[in-house]
């Protein structure tokens, strides 16, 4: 009988009452429980003698009990516990405190494994509360062996869970399936995965745990490539999309129309999503750049393209103020073509979105640009064609999957301004074409980035009326919107009064998530027109708003953002002919402080600062994972599992490419899609 789906209260030792501990973990099954794995290990494995000892340190020691064990009073009435211990080498104590119950756990003869930290107090070697273990069991869960450690809840100690783990270990791994052939453990030398699962809990050494968590980590990344690629094989090679043959000649006039050239790198993507879009299967591309580097005209030509061809596109991002920028500008990009441009947002009154509607319904509108609105189940496309979803890591699969189901197999296109490690663009971006922008527009000046410490402020004060005396504009970002009791940091709130008071004349604006949306979109465009000098804000402004006159951001406690962050946050100023500045303050108190910092003085490069971001910070908190639709790993660490991801990937293609005619690949196909499903669900439901 197969164990692993039953309730872990049925476990031995769990029960009622422990399994509820243990739920809020993430623990409700067996199977659950063979998956949580450790989150580090003490070894304790090196049983050295008494005169060996390390004193100040925890050590394992293997002795005999000397004498019976004897409790002692003390003035303040606190109970000792005193045994005495020998091995070949010397003698030692043990003391427990208030534990009178441990006299009677011991007699003279034993031989145990004491772990415990040794010191040397009135002449004697003594370990204080050390833990102990027969050597007549046989059993040594917590001596004498690599000891797993793992994530706790309030009650639920270390020592109860590894007794729990041991019993599921134990009773399950019978149960347990192997996923390759021997071809590909062979090939990819990796263990049998009961042995696997065995180790990763409980180690006999060094070399076991390595060879453990490679093969589990190998299957993770195996099964999650498998599931991409087949989306991408199924979302390109099984259906039939639109073939938009006609626009050549448009695209060259509206090309002409813009006042710049595109870079070698612009033309290169721009010549991927053409062929795309003349394919006869649906186009699925991800357009990588960074910030400024112009993946807005390539958006607006394919939607020029799919409008010549007689279809519909749709454009979504995630916010009201994005929806906005982006229908300006697309709406004045594709005026002289007589192309409808229509805005859709919460902002509308039910008469304006109802006439909305039915314009999109009718095809009166070519381009519907919104939030996710656009994603509504009352809205209903007339001919839609092509998908558009702008700043994606802010979306997930589901959503963006959402939005093409609007229409029958349409193309789409996916862009991003924050830069990916070509490490996390494999997991989250799998089942996508990818193309990259690495360029920026001839002329754009790079962003100078300093560093002052907050004691500088005067001169930055100068800096600033300097600038703002040139016609310049200025942001200044706080990570909080009002002070807090718990946290160390200037507030926006805070910033905005002081900022009113140290510039006389200058006029000053605060924008932040808890103002209403036509609020803050009157704020912005009172800076957008130059009537806000100086807006301080929160990072609500980080996502896409573009005012080329802006030329300063000052970004408050920089240590308290993520390096992709501060990137993108620098990124709102430089959009235009002038040279562009951003000032960190920061204290530097933290080694990870200083480390940040660093990057953003010596590098504009957003991949290379992408690529930093998730070694300092990892990839759990890179970005928010959930948000993306893609499962969150069990135990592949993206940051420093890139030769098991490559292997992993170069699997997962031989098996997608040769699924067809392999009964066993097959059925690795369908494990691999229906895992992923089931993840994607549960992501969906949280």
């Amino acid at each position: 009988m197969n164990i692993l789906n039953n309730d872990i209260k049925y476990i031995k030792g769990v029960g009622p009452a422990r399994s509820k501990l243990l739920n809020k973990i993430g623990i409700f099954t067996v199977e659950d429980a063979l998956y949580y794995f450790p989150k580090g290990y003490d070894d304790r494995s090196e049983i050295r003698k008494i005169s060996e000892a390390r004193l100040g340190e925890k050590n394992t020691l293997k002795c005999s009990i000397v004498s019976a064990p004897e409790n002692f009073k003390t003035r303040n009435r606190l109970t000792i516990t005193k045994v005495r211990v020998k091995d070949e080498t010397g003698s030692a104590f043990c003391i427990w405190f208030n534990q009178p119950y441990m006299k009677t756990r011991f007699k003279k003869g034993d031989e145990f494994f004491i772990n415990g930290k040794v010191e040397r107090r009135f002449g004697q070697i003594q370990i204080n509360s050390p833990i102990m273990e027969s050597t007549s069991t046989g059993k040594n869960l917590y001596t004498s062996s690599i000891i797993p450690i793992y994530g706790l809840t309030k009650n639920l100690s270390h020592n109860t869970m590894i007794r729990i783990m041991k019993n599921v270990v134990d009773t399950s791994l019978d149960n347990i399936g192997e996923t390759f052939s021997e071809d590909i453990l062979k090939k990819y030398r990796l263990v049998q995965k009961k042995q696997a699962l065995h180790d990763i809990h409980f180690p006999a050494n060094k070399k076991a745990y390595l060879l453990a968590r490679e093969r589990l980590v190998f299957e993770e990344l195996f099964m999650l490539q498998l599931s991409l690629f087949f989306l991408k094989k199924k979302n390109t090679e099984s259906k039939e999309g639109i073939r938009f043959l006609r626009g050549k000649e448009e695209i060259y006039k509206f090309l002409d129309t813009l006042p710049y050239k595109l870079t070698e790198a612009q033309q290169m993507v721009m010549d991927d999503v053409i062929k795309d879009m003349e394919d006869k299967f649906p186009m699925n591309r991800l357009i990588q750049g960074d910030v400024g580097s112009g993946k807005t005209v390539i958006a607006v030509t394919a939607m020029l393209k799919a409008v010549v061809n007689g279809y519909q596109s749709a454009m979504m991002v995630p916010t009201e103020i994005l929806a906005e920028q982006h229908y300006q500008t697309v709406k004045n990009m594709l005026y002289p073509f007589g192309i409808n441009v229509l805005l859709l947002t919460s902002r509308l009154t039910e008469r304006e979105k109802r006439i909305h509607l039915e314009q999109i319904e009718s095809g009166v509108s070519d381009v519907i640009i919104g939030t996710h609105s656009v994603i509504q189940a009352n809205i209903k496309f007339n001919r839609l064609g092509l998908v558009i979803t702008d700043e994606q890591h802010r979306f997930g699969v589901t959503q963006r999957a959402e939005l093409a189901r609007k229409a029958e197999n349409p193309d789409v296109l996916v862009m991003s301004a924050t830069p990916i490690p070509r490490t996390l663009m494999h997991v989250l971006y799998g089942d996508l074409d990818i193309s990259i922008i690495d360029q920026l527009p001839a002329g754009r000046k790079a962003i100078k980035t300093y560093h002052i410490f907050p004691s500088m402020r005067k001169r930055l004060e100068k800096f600033i009326l300097n600038e703002i005396k040139k016609g310049r504009q200025v942001y200044m970002v706080c990570s909080l919107i009002e002070d807090s009791d718990n946290i160390d940091a200037i507030s926006a709130v805070q910033l905005y009064d002081y900022a009113k008071k140290r510039f006389n004349n200058i006029k000053v604006g605060l924008l932040h998530g808890k103002l209403k949306e036509n609020q803050k979109e009157d704020i912005m465009e009172k800076f957008y027109q130059g009537d806000i000098d100086i807006l301080v804000s929160t990072t609500v402004i980080e996502v896409g708003v573009n005012v080329p006159n802006s030329t300063i951001m000052v970004i408050e406690n920089a240590e308290r953002f993520g390096l992709a962050q501060l990137h993108q946050l620098r990124g709102r100023v430089g959009r235009g002919n002038y040279q562009a500045y951003c000032i960190l303050i920061s204290d530097l108190k933290s080694k990870v402080a200083r480390e940040r910092i660093k990057v953003m003085v010596n590098t504009n490069d957003g991949f290379e600062i992408a690529e930093k971001d998730l070694k300092i910070r990892g990839p759990g908190e890179f970005f928010g994972v959930k948000q993306h639709g893609i499962p969150e790993l069990k135990i592949a660490d993206l940051s420093k599992d890139i030769r098991i991801l490559e292997l992993a990937k170069k699997a997962a293609q031989e098996i997608i490419d040769k699924s067809d005619e392999n009964e066993e690949y097959k059925k690795l196909l369908y494990i691999a899609v229906q895992n992923f499903k089931n993840k994607i669900k549960q992501i969906a439901l949280n």
